[in-house]
């Protein structure tokens, strides 16, 4: 599968195949870079684990059309219900009239019914996953990285590769291979995950019941269990869970008003805080849990490895296509590592006041969790502030490198870094979305203003050393063939009115790379130029 002239049996390799590397082979395959992905399991998982999908991340899935398929598979889920002694809260998780994503939503599957998807995906674009093979050694050097395989008949094969991506878990190999360290603590308790039927709760909703004690979550699953049940195991509580546990702890937590049983799948575990010092070692990088593990608080585990993978994929794409220099790789980390430092301290946080045993702390849960936050959540702004947090469209690169301001830069509006904003258009007589008309596997200059304003912006010639890697559209409130109509508010999401005239550039991951006022785009060329270094398909 290398290219011709390439001493490498592969492109990237890709060890493991979890939703991010799952993630990270779709964006590879989307681009056309030559890989391998392998994973030591015979097969894929059975069980749900992660479960929660946020709106950022179906976005990102949606470029290559498979967030139909997960919404299609899954439990979209709005609301919360608060459970406190005698009291019960239903609280929206987002408004009605959210209209700031596709996705106003948790979605609620299993992950192996994400895995699933993911695969038949690849298999449709000719890429099978290669099971029951094991990565045992890695050696890199200048142009690659020379690897050790086992083979499913117990054998050993090198395997040389220009890159090679850890995506193998919090033991990962490629990382201990690497010489990476992954520093973190160990939180003390121990949770329940179960997969069951429960009756005596209202259906399509997350259920949480607050106690001194903790927090007791029912989130609406669908498959392979209607429920996944989450609580810290009470210390009291001695020998292997049984549903006969399960259901003593469900009956403290909501004095016998809700029944568990049939449990598909049932474990313990234990919650570590952790973070690779480093998501590169020359050609060696970390993506998903191998690079960072956190408590579960805020279902963004999964979503955030997913989010690596795709931040990371493009630019492997056009380094192994010489459409970039080496140094595009930096940026993944300088961008990537700050998100999971973020996570890190806020599920962190979330997880110790949720279990602390602090006598105030345990008086005040319920209390609090009862009174305080659904009052808190019943303003627009909170409610529509906390979604963009936890569904991770507040994710933004405005300090890394990639991110640059044009000399002449909108006063407001989405800035460098920020994702581009989804907003209803009209393009080619068709009703369509800003996000569903950017390029998925390239970058996508959005003009913006009159047609006049771009009549001598010469943009055909600036992009001239780039062929077929920048596609341009104008975005106007005018009609007319080849351009975007903003029939809704996708001009004022980007805090500009008809008249003025205004460029993005927009990576294929969606997030803005460059932005500037005026039909002036030298700003633009120069920044190309940087970003890609002396790489250009001739």
């Amino acid at each position: 599968m290398a290219r011709t002239g390439s001493s490498a049996d592969t492109d990237v390799l890709v060890v493991g195949a979890g939703p991010t590397g799952l993630g990270l082979a779709l964006e590879l395959a989307a681009h056309g870079t030559p890989f391998r992905i392998v994973d030591a399991a015979p097969d894929a998982v059975h069980e749900s684990r992660a479960l929660a999908i946020q709106a950022r991340t179906l976005e990102v899935l949606d470029r290559h059309g498979v967030a139909p398929r997960l919404v299609a598979a899954g439990d979209p889920a709005t609301t919360v219900v608060m459970h406190a002694g005698p009291r019960t809260t239903r609280v929206a998780l987002f408004d009605e009239g959210f209209t700031e994503t596709a996705y106003p939503f948790v979605l609620f599957v299993s992950q192996a019914t994400t895995e699933r998807i993911l695969i038949e995906t690849l298999a449709g674009r000719g890429v099978t996953v290669e099971r029951g093979t094991s990565l045992v050694g890695l050696v890199q050097d200048a142009t690659g990285v020379t690897c050790e395989l086992t083979a499913p008949d117990g054998g050993t094969v090198p395997v040389r590769a220009r890159y090679v991506v850890g995506c193998d878990g919090a033991h990962s190999v490629v990382r201990k291979a690497s010489g990476i360290s992954f520093a973190g603590t160990a939180f003390s308790q121990t949770f329940v995950l179960a997969d069951l039927e429960a009756d005596g709760l209202e259906a399509r909703r997350i259920h949480a019941f607050l106690d001194r004690r903790g927090l007791l979550f029912f989130f609406p699953l669908g498959a392979p269990a209607t429920w996944r049940l989450l609580v810290m195991r009470p210390p009291e509580v001695t020998g292997p869970t049984t549903t006969a546990t399960l259901q003593r702890i469900a009956t403290a937590y909501t004095g016998g008003r809700v029944g568990v049983h049939d449990p598909v799948w049932l474990t313990d575990f234990s919650i570590h805080n952790r973070r690779a010092d480093r998501f590169r070692s020359g050609r060696v990088l970390l993506a998903g849990d191998a690079a960072h593990i956190h408590s579960p608080a805020g279902a963004q585990g999964m979503n955030t490895g997913i989010q690596d993978a795709v931040n990371l994929g493009w630019k492997l794409a056009l380094v192994c296509a010489d459409r970039a220099d080496d140094g595009l790789l930096d940026s993944y980390e300088a961008e990537r590592l700050p998100v999971a430092r973020t996570v890190l301290r806020m599920t962190g946080r979330v997880f110790r006041i949720a279990t602390s045993t602090n006598r105030a702390l345990m008086w005040a849960r319920p209390r609090v969790g009862a009174v305080v936050a659904p009052i808190a959540l019943r303003i627009p702004a909170v409610r529509r502030a906390g979604f963009r947090v936890i569904s991770e469209l507040a994710v933004r690169y405005r300090r890394g490198p990639l991110a640059v301001g044009g000399l002449s830069r909108p006063w407001s509006g989405p800035r460098a870094g920020d994702r581009f904003p989804d907003a209803a258009i009209s393009a080619d007589g068709q009703a369509t979305t800003l996000h569903r008309r950017l390029n998925p596997t390239g970058f996508q200059l959005v003009l913006c203003g009159p047609r006049e304003s771009w009549a001598d912006a010469g943009v055909d010639g600036l992009l001239s050393p780039w062929p077929g890697l920048v596609q341009v559209a104008l975005l106007t409130t005018a009609v007319g063939p080849g351009v975007w109509t903003d029939t809704g508010d996708a001009l004022r999401r980007l805090r500009l009115d008809k008249q003025t005239p205004a460029h993005y550039l927009v990576r294929p991951d969606g997030y803005i790379a460059h932005r500037a006022r005026g039909a002036t785009l030298d700003g633009l060329e120069a920044y190309l130029g940087r970003m890609l270094g002396r790489a250009q398909l001739v």
